[in-house]
């Protein structure tokens, strides 16, 4: 008999570990469990699980009771194991302990795997991270690299997604990941209603290198805010670097450098970034035609949008339409 009761909702499993973070159980928990399709049926189940079942240390002054043992694990088709203390120690699992690799061996090759901040190191060390651009906690980024310099590390990033498997940066990451998860499977506006639920950002700009300590910059400083919005109005007339620097009265050096600084990419990944997401809320909420969406999120043509949506979301723009249309319009 299966441990998860709804088979028409998508089933997903939480490995968690002596010294979880509660932070990031709750996490997937509190998103995941929110989202609801057009008539209000819940879109996922959530199952935590452990090692073995029972009393699980947490990182706090409190423990967690966990009913299922890695069992779940087998029928899942997301999996997300968030950060415990024991990634922290020194060279953390290497190699996995018996325990942990017999649990991990039971995840279904064609299942969803996810990490949370360092739990990284699990998914690397069983070796599901070869050939994947990932992410992990900013201050675990150096002995990452040590311990594993043939993987693509990006400590910039907020989240990865490398279709099958996917890394958050480090605990609150973990928000921008389920919501982006979320949204890959019903679309924008479920996703948008979880977030708003939870009363967080549907989408962050940037990444952890925003949150990385830096020395204190001048007083002088400007922010690149203004030229921000600027080229969020003007997505259709597809801003250069040179515009926006203008918006900041700033050299196009300067600008770079303090864009990067603030937000964690450049002014062109940010550009890209944005001109995506318009043509993604235009196809899931507008009836414009294609050629239309591609000039309004400053693709210039249709052509331009297939080949940018194929590179970035591995489907067309009309497929995207199809997928999402209904559940955003309904919702």
């Amino acid at each position: 008999m299966s441990v998860f009761t709804h088979p028409e909702r998508h089933s997903v499993a939480v490995l968690v570990r002596h010294g979880v973070l509660p932070i990031e159980a709750g996490i997937v928990h509190r998103l995941f469990g929110q989202a609801r399709d057009s008539e209000g049926e819940l879109l996922y189940e959530v199952l935590t699980c452990a090692l073995e079942p029972g009393e699980i240390r947490t990182d706090t002054d409190f423990t967690v009771n966990v009913a299922h043992g890695p069992e779940v694990l087998r029928e899942a088709r997301t999996v997300i194991l968030p950060a415990a203390d024991e990634d922290y120690v020194e060279r953390p699992h290497d190699p996995l302990a018996p325990a942990l690799a017999a649990a991990v061996a039971r995840i279904r090759p064609d299942a969803r795997v996810a990490s949370i901040c360092t739990g990284a190191f699990v998914l690397a060390a069983a070796g599901l991270l070869a050939g994947c651009r990932v992410t992990t906690h900013w201050k675990s980024a150096g002995f990452f690299r040590a311990m594993y310099p043939g993987i693509d590390l990006d400590p910039n990033v907020l989240y990865t997604d490398n279709g099958r498997v996917l890394t958050a940066a480090g605990v609150a990451s973990g928000i921008d990941l389920s919501l982006h998860m979320i949204r890959v499977d019903h679309g924008a506006a479920v996703a948008n209603e979880v977030a708003r639920s939870t009363v967080v950002p549907p989408h962050r700009d940037g990444g952890q290198a925003q949150y990385i300590r830096h020395p204190v910059p001048a007083p002088e400083r400007a922010a690149t805010g203004r030229a921000r919005s600027w080229a969020l109005d003007h997505l259709h007339l597809q801003p250069n670097l040179r515009e926006m620097a203008r918006q900041e009265s700033m050299s196009v050096r300067t600008f770079t450098r303090r864009f990067r600084d603030e937000v964690g990419l450049s002014p062109g990944q940010w550009v890209a970034q944005q001109r995506l997401d318009r043509a993604r809320q235009l196809l899931e909420e507008s009836d414009l035609p294609v050629d239309r969406i591609a000039h309004e999120a400053g693709f210039g043509t249709a052509a331009s949008l297939r080949q940018h949506m194929h590179a970035e979301l591995g489907v067309s723009p009309s497929a995207y339409r199809r997928t999402f249309r209904g559940t955003s319009h309904a919702a």
